[in-house]
């Protein structure tokens, strides 16, 4: 995953924070497209590199090109993966650095709702994959499912209503099955499907949830962290007081995505 906003640049960050949700997620996601071996692969937005990695242990692929706009974070994919079929490059959704064509399977993983121009992304993965070939992609259900991020915002918004307006739930309009599907329907691709990608999340502790909001990356962890000390931990009481503690101090939710694809 990545941002085009700029607010993600490291992938030592992103990890705690939802990387090691959505490396659950990505294998799910690559076996619903059930796809033959030996394909030639485009991740879109690759960030610290689950989704290839998934698409490395499950697909069997020839090849997979990684690219994102962050230096970071292909620094970080480039020290997790030694695999010639493997390469990694800086690079734009809405300007992707491949030829017309080249590409079996184009695909995306938590990023498609981050990008200036969602239909400009999907035209050029569009542009990139063969005829015949699959554009897919998942984006975190951030105004529903997505629990660990709905317990924040609606506490963060509860206490500062400013905090509505930064809230991924409101602001990213494309996070929903419908709105996926139009937007692939709108590319020209055929056959457009969308589904839900539930996982569980279970937090060992009131700690392994919070800590990574102190992150500063990405909306939810640069909000906690724009507040006075006193402000965040009034936000941190609000929240521990409402998430469903087990009596062992664990916190089991669940993460939803929304995953759609298409055939050129």
């Amino acid at each position: 995953m990545s941002q085009e906003d700029g607010l993600w640049v490291a992938g030592e960050a992103y990890e705690p924070y939802v990387g090691r949700w959505s490396r659950l997620v990505a294998p799910e996601f690559v076996r619903w497209l059930a796809p033959a071996a030996g394909k030639d692969w485009v991740d879109v937005g690759c960030g610290t590199g689950e989704l290839s990695g998934a698409i490395l242990g499950t697909a069997a692929p020839r090849s997979i090109r990684g690219v994102d706009p962050s230096d970071g974070f292909i620094a970080f994919a480039k020290d997790r993966f030694h695999d010639d079929r493997i390469t990694f490059t800086t690079g734009h959704a809405q300007d992707l650095p491949f030829e017309d064509g080249s590409a079996d399977l184009v695909v995306s993983g938590l990023v498609l709702n981050f990008v200036a121009d969602p239909a400009a992304a999907v035209a050029e993965c569009v542009r990139v994959t063969r005829t015949g070939g699959t554009v897919a992609a998942y984006v975190w259900d951030y105004a529903g499912e997505m629990q660990m991020m709905r317990y924040f915002w609606d506490a963060a918004g509860e206490l500062d209503s400013a905090a509505k307006d930064l809230d991924e739930g409101r602001r990213c309009s494309i996070c929903r099955a419908d709105a996926l599907r139009e937007l692939f329907s709108g590319g020209r691709l055929q056959r457009v499907e969308a589904r839900a990608i539930d996982i569980r999340t279970v937090f060992a502790d009131f700690d392994d949830y919070w800590s990574p909001f102190l992150g500063g990356q990405a909306p939810a962890p640069h909000y906690a962290m724009s507040l006075s000390e006193p402000q965040r931990n009034e936000l941190r009481d609000l929240i521990r007081e409402r998430l469903p503690i087990a009596s062992d101090g664990s916190i089991p939710l669940i993460a939803r995505a929304w995953a759609v694809r298409g055939t050129r």
